[in-house]
């Protein structure tokens, strides 16, 4: 059960973040400003405390707060971004971690690795291998979780930006997959909720709760989800979706 978050209000610097969406168009700021808003009702709907931060309008990505940092039940691990715009994030968010959490790790050089490439199950940690996310990264990881009493695996990407991007575990061993993992192997022991190839933005969802948070029109998804036994809530995230974030990458949540 998850009791807070950390959340980081978009600057109007957005518009200029990372995307391969640019077919999408650029994101409209004010939209954005009320689709944050909503996404933190959400998640205090779901009865978390929600720490908002001020913008960060020097990085136009550092809403996707997520990626910056893994937080754990044992230790907090301060990532490295594999993207270079995105590296120097994580000190807007190191000393607010630290005087929160005592156990406080840090990924080094060369090792990059955001957290939208790390899906916890249990105590169990899967790590995309991608395009921001490299083997040295993954294995500094792994070794730090371990010092904790907890474990990680890997698992090759093809196709997506991170691993949340086509899988969402939702505890219960329900995991949402969609697209290149559902022939995977790695995932075999779940109860598959597949989303269809034309939702599968949606693959991205997150469990706070016992009730999941789904991106709004996505109508397959959110049926299959609620026919799996979970409370849907609809939020409303297509600005983001425009520079390739989804839910699980605007909080940080523990």
């Amino acid at each position: 059960m998850f009791s807070n978050a950390i959340v980081r209000v978009p600057g109007k610097s957005l518009i200029n973040g990372l995307s391969d969406s640019k077919n999408l168009g650029l994101p409209n700021y004010d939209n954005a400003i009320i689709q944050h808003k909503s996404y933190i009702d959400a998640l205090k709907s779901c009865g978390l405390k929600v720490n908002v931060l001020e913008p960060c309008e020097e990085y136009p990505d550092s809403t996707f707060i997520e990626d910056v940092a893994l937080v754990t039940s044992e230790c907090v691990i301060i990532t490295r971004p594999g993207a270079p715009t995105r590296r120097d994030e994580v000190n807007q968010i190191d000393f607010i971690l630290r005087e929160e959490f005592t156990n406080v790790e840090v990924i080094e050089a060369p090792g990059t690795i955001e957290a939208g490439d790390i899906m916890m199950v249990g105590s169990h940690y899967y790590i995309g291998l991608s395009e921001r996310t490299n083997i040295q990264g993954a294995e500094q990881t792994i070794k730090l979780l371990n010092k904790y009493g907890l474990t990680g695996s890997t698992v090759d990407l093809k196709d997506v930006l991170h691993l949340k991007t086509g899988l969402s575990y939702l505890e219960n061993n329900k995991l949402v997959i969609c697209g290149e993992f559902k022939n995977d192997p790695t995932f075999s022991q779940f109860d598959f909720i597949e989303v269809p190839t034309q939702e599968s933005y949606a693959a991205n969802c997150i469990w706070v709760n016992d009730s999941v948070i789904v991106p709004l029109g996505y109508p397959l998804t959110k049926e299959k989800i609620s026919n799996a036994g979970f409370s849907v809530i609809e939020v409303d995230v297509s600005e983001y979706k425009k520079l390739d974030g989804g839910l699980s990458c605007l909080s940080l949540r523990y």
